[in-house]
Formats: C-alpha cells, sequence, structure tokens
C-alpha cells in the first residue's frame, strides 16, 4: 500500500523518492509518539543466557544476531546473482528503461524488492530490539550508518557494503570506549567518513565510477 501510494508515482525520480521515504518513516515515528508514548522501553532476549570463550563473556542474543546476519547476508547474495530474480533486480536498478525493454516488468519488480527490504529490516528489527532501548526516535542513527555504508562500500556492491559496514561500526566502537563522550559522537563519526568519502572518493571504495555524458 505504501509502494503503491508513496513511491509508484514518482518511481522515476530517485533522489524524490528517498525524500519520500524519509518523510514516511517520519510520519510512522509520530504515529509510534502518539500511540505508544515518547517512552524508552525494554524488552527481553530471545535467547536469554551467557558463554564464555577465550575469556570474553559473549550473550547467546549477540551469537544469534550475529549467525542470522551472516545467513541473511549469503541468502540475499545468493538471490542478486544466482536467480532470475537477483538479475531482474539488478537490471531494474541500473536502466529501469532498458530492463523495461528487455520485457521485465519493473514495477512488480521494484514491489517485491520493496517487500524484501522490509522483511530484512523487520528481522533487524526484532534482532536489535532486545539488545537496545526501544523508542521511537531509534531509528534516525541505523539511517546515518546505512547511508555512510552505502556511500563508503559503493552503491550496489554487496562486499563493499560489507566491509564499510565492518569498518563503521569498528570505528564507532573505537570512539565509544577511548573518547569521553564518545557515545554521542558515533552519529557525527559516520557522517563525517562519508563526506569524507564523497570528496575522496564519490563512488566508494568497490563502487564504479560513472562519467556524466556532456
Amino acid at each position: 500500500v505504501t509502494y503503491k501510494l508513496t513511491i509508484e508515482p514518482i518511481r522515476e525520480h530517485e533522489i524524490t523518492v528517498m525524500i519520500v521515504t524519509i518523510a514516511v518513516a517520519m510520519v510512522f515515528q509520530e504515529l509510534m509518539l502518539i500511540i505508544f508514548g515518547g517512552h524508552f522501553r525494554g524488552n527481553p532476549s530471545l535467547f536469554p543466557g551467557f558463554f564464555e570463550f577465550a575469556g570474553v563473556r559473549v550473550s547467546i542474543q549477540h551469537l544469534l544476531t550475529l549467525i542470522v546476519v551472516f545467513a541473511v547476508l549469503m541468502i540475499t547474495w545468493e538471490i542478486l546473482f544466482r536467480t532470475k530474480l537477483g538479475i531482474a533486480i539488478r537490471a531494474t536498478a541500473q536502466d529501469r528503461e532498458v530492463a523495461n525493454l528487455m520485457g521485465m516488468n519493473v514495477n512488480q519488480v521494484a514491489m517485491i524488492t520493496m517487500a524484501i527490504a522490509v522483511a530484512m529490516a523487520a528481522i533487524a528489527g526484532a534482532l536489535i530490539a532486545p539488545l537496545f532501548v526501544v523508542e521511537p526516535y531509534m531509528w534516525l542513527h541505523p539511517l546515518v550508518m546505512m547511508l555512510a555504508v552505502v556511500v563508503l562500500g559503493g552503491l550496489g556492491s554487496i562486499k563493499g557494503s560489507f566491509l564499510g559496514a565492518f569498518i563503521l561500526g569498528f570505528s564507532e566502537t573505537l570512539v565509544v570506549f577511548l573518547i569521553p563522550l564518545g557515545a554521542f559522537l558515533k552519529g557525527a563519526l559516520s557522517l563525517s567518513i562519508m563526506i569524507i568519502v564523497l570528496l575522496i572518493r564519490p563512488e566508494g571504495l568497490f563502487g564504479v565510477a560513472f562519467e556524466e555524458e556532456r
């Protein structure tokens, strides 16, 4: 429904789609504030308990999250590069008009892609909710991280996104533990890295540089 009402009418304009999706997210945020209030809420772990590995205490919830993330990453890789649906998704992302001329139903591909993205977001929310305090504004920092990861790794590169996420996550952890009040600087770090990469290498670490014909 959201795709039909807000995205499909403007799907030809990528920047507008991004702005509209952020606006829709803010609308849902305000709805959550009205329904549940702005209170911080904690959630019990899906799998409580800890175990020790090499002298380090690790929660079962963190281990489960890591396993599921790798599983989702591998499934996404297989879908994008080993199936006809993946070929259609990549072709539509690269050039919608050419994909349409090749007989692909670009509208259906776009809806399936959005459904997959929503499913992945739901999985991420279910895994993260027990690890963090839940509140209506908690989506803002992951959004900044997502944009920074895509810019750093390169648009359309799963390998680049994986490496970019690792670099940003490791950098944020260092900032939190080594700098006083570092927890308040995590978002600024991600934005700073994103700006630097855009200035030095706009295509990212593994992206392909495209030159516009004049």
